[in-house]
């Protein structure tokens, strides 16, 4: 049995450096995701709160910072107990913008953790969907 691993890619009309941005900026973070308190670095606790609750939602530690072409960091939610689990976010120069890359592994293997599998990988779906409106967003003239 292998454990499984999300893989997910999103193309974005935005400079690498400005997807970057959206990864690791707390103001542009609490766009699509969540909220940390202060910008992702390289030797850094990760932790993400809820916009409207507040609470201290995913934990973790930055791994790696190259900018802006990859973001390694762990990650764990309170579902995943004491589980630990490795994102790594891969952005790529394409024609007209950025090819932005997740792969989420680690994840629990067992077959009672396949709806948190299950809600993680819906849960990404929705994230993508909101940085992609967040990036296209039109820029008021």
């Amino acid at each position: 049995m292998t454990n499984p691993v999300l893989r997910k890619t999103i193309f974005l009309r935005a400079s690498r450096a400005e997807v970057w941005d959206y990864l690791t900026d707390p103001e542009k973070l609490a766009k699509w995701f969540h909220a940390p308190k202060q910008t992702l670095a390289e030797g850094q606790k990760l932790e993400m709160y809820g916009t409207t609750s507040g609470d201290l939602l995913i934990w973790g530690d930055v791994k790696v910072a190259r900018a802006p072409e990859y973001l390694e960091h762990t990650f764990t939610v309170k579902p995943m107990g004491d589980a630990v689990s490795l994102v790594k976010w891969t952005l790529s120069e394409v024609p007209g913008g950025t090819q932005l890359s997740l792969e989420h592994s680690g994840l629990p293997a067992a077959a009672e953790a396949f709806d948190l599998v299950l809600s993680l990988d819906k849960g990404w779906d929705g994230h993508f969907m909101q940085m992609r409106e967040a990036i296209h967003e039109p820029v008021p003239a």
